[in-house]
């Protein structure tokens, strides 16, 4: 079937717009899902560029997409054709991590999410008659069409907005898994959040529904620090200006009890460290583009730890539904992170990451403008 895709190419600054083919049968444990809406992740934006786990060129990205299921294969039972879905991540759902429900950590996470093809090496996406890569975590939403990993689908009820549903299946998930899932946070503790973006406030509104007693958002850009403050943070600390341990540890004497870092600065992870109190955890998302020089007789002598995730340590099929309920509740307000460009923008909404003023690019597949 043809099908309009936004294609990642080498030196290109964006992903352009282009026909292109795709193959309209979902084999077993796949969907054919009609986008409507796909969230752009600044893994997406690495990955465009060359930065990320050597993804293959030409290839469709996109890992947060939403829409509604046209085909379902041979052996999916959880969803059917006309329901409406959120996309998440692809797993094997034989491993001994997806057979404890932590998908994230599939035994082939990196395959199935940075590879360009199914695990077998085929791709359901072609252009002229030429092999183009996809998959990328079993979707590569940035389409008007996908085959993607049926285990990676979550039914979402169809009055749910697609720019609102599709931002859970990565970066939203991410944030608030972190706070608890990750670091279990409970009431009266406290939390650091360096960087404010999709991300970082995701885990300031959760903490806040966790009941956290200190949240504190680290932030060079001031509308995301404001933005911090109106979902929940009860301080914020501009790293351009002040000392970010001494300002945290100036509010948490004792040091805070979690440190979540969502930057790539690699003087980010030596103050989320130096600032945590006694048995004190930090977590972080991403790895810094050169190697850390940590001192970890710190982590020793307070027994600390510092630890990576992948998507929160979240199950999507668990935690995309109780996300969803806390923003009808108007507890997890998502359409104050989201931004959206109709799909033939695509290339501004790429410009517009790491912008103050949007925080979550959103794609539409039918809107125009």
């Amino acid at each position: 079937m043809k099908i309009t895709a936004a294609v990642s190419r080498a030196g290109e600054p964006f992903p352009r717009i282009e026909q292109a083919d795709l193959a309209d049968e979902p084999r077993a444990g796949e969907l054919l899902v009609r986008l409507a809406a796909a969230g752009i992740c600044h893994t997406d934006v690495r990955t465009h560029k060359g930065d990320g786990w050597n993804t293959p060129k030409p290839v469709v990205l996109g890992h947060e997409g939403a829409g509604i299921v046209e085909k379902v294969g041979p052996g999916v039972t959880h969803v059917r054709p006309g329901d409406h879905v959120a996309l998440s991540g692809s797993s094997c759902g034989r491993c001994p991590s997806c057979l404890d429900n932590q998908p994230s950590y599939c035994r082939e996470v990196i395959p199935r999410s940075f590879g360009g093809h199914r695990m077998d090496g085929s791709s359901a996406l072609s252009q002229g008659g030429e092999r183009l890569h996809g998959h990328f975590f079993g979707q590569s939403s940035f389409a008007t069409f996908a085959i993607a990993d049926a285990r990676g689908a979550v039914p979402i009820p169809s009055d749910v907005p697609f720019e609102i549903a599709a931002p859970l299946g990565c970066g939203l998930l991410t944030g608030a898994g972190a706070v608890f899932c990750s670091f279990a946070l409970r009431p009266g503790q406290s939390i650091a959040i360096f960087g404010a973006g999709s991300v970082g406030l995701a885990a300031v509104m959760a903490a806040r529904l966790a009941g956290a007693g200190q949240i504190i958002a680290i932030e060079p850009q001031p509308e995301r620090r404001r933005r911090a403050e109106e979902l929940g943070a009860t301080a914020t600390v501009d790293p351009g200006t002040a000392d970010p341990v001494a300002a945290v540890t100036s509010l948490v004497p004792d040091g805070v009890d979690c440190s979540f870092i969502t930057v790539v600065a690699p003087p980010a992870f030596e103050a989320a460290i130096a600032m945590l109190g006694m048995r004190g955890r930090a977590i972080f998302v991403s790895s810094p583009p050169e190697p850390l020089s940590l001192h970890l007789r710190t982590l020793l002598a307070g027994g600390k730890s510092l630890r990576g995730i992948i998507g929160g340590d979240a199950d999507p099929q668990v935690a995309i539904p109780m996300l969803l309920d806390y923003w009808r509740q108007g507890r997890f307000p998502i359409d104050r992170l989201v931004t959206t460009f109709p799909f033939e923008r695509i290339a501004d909404a790429f410009a517009a990451c790491g912008q103050g003023g949007v925080i979550k690019p959103v794609l539409l597949m039918d809107r125009k403008g």
